[in-house]
């Protein structure tokens, strides 16, 4: 089956790489925004569609908005919920498309995904793997981009 969607566990991605936003707070705006660039990067490379997930609750003075018809789709639990609700009740919802990759360090939630038959991964693969795609991309970008001025000094 081909996979449909990646959902990530927000925060225990941004806890698990500290050298995404050095400096931010976990938590903070500036490090949600350095995540979610990031995973358009990924996006990009890779095709498949990715919805972060973000604990809303908290004493937070304004409440992150969602964002829909970006480039990666934010969604923030409400009261009540928790991201982990969200990431499971996606993952059983997209089953019947194709497989679901869930991002998370939750061991519980990983346990929860795989026994409906999801797949799952850690957060430091999820890195790896991002680290992967983007460095092939560079890669194929600048053997792209070497054929193109080869060509183009070849036909002056």
């Amino acid at each position: 089956m081909a996979l449909v969607r990646i959902l990530i566990d927000g925060y225990s991605l941004l806890h698990s790489w500290p050298e995404l936003a050095k400096g931010s707070a976990r938590h903070s705006e500036a490090a949600r925004d350095a995540l979610v660039e990031m995973l358009t990067h990924y996006q990009d490379a890779c095709g498949t569609p990715v919805t972060v997930f973000f604990d809303g609750r908290g004493n937070r003075k304004m409440k992150p908005k969602n964002t829909a018809g970006k480039p990666i789709e934010v969604l923030f639990s409400t009261s009540g919920q928790t991201a982990d609700d969200l990431i499971e009740r996606a993952a059983h919802r997209f089953q019947p498309y194709g497989e679901v990759l869930v991002v998370t360090n939750d061991f519980a939630e990983r346990d929860t995904v795989s026994a409906f038959g999801g797949s799952v991964a850690s957060c430091e693969n999820f890195i790896r793997m991002i680290q992967n795609a983007l460095a092939d991309l560079a890669e194929n970008l600048n053997n792209h981009n070497r054929s193109e001025r080869s060509q183009f000094f070849r036909t002056r």
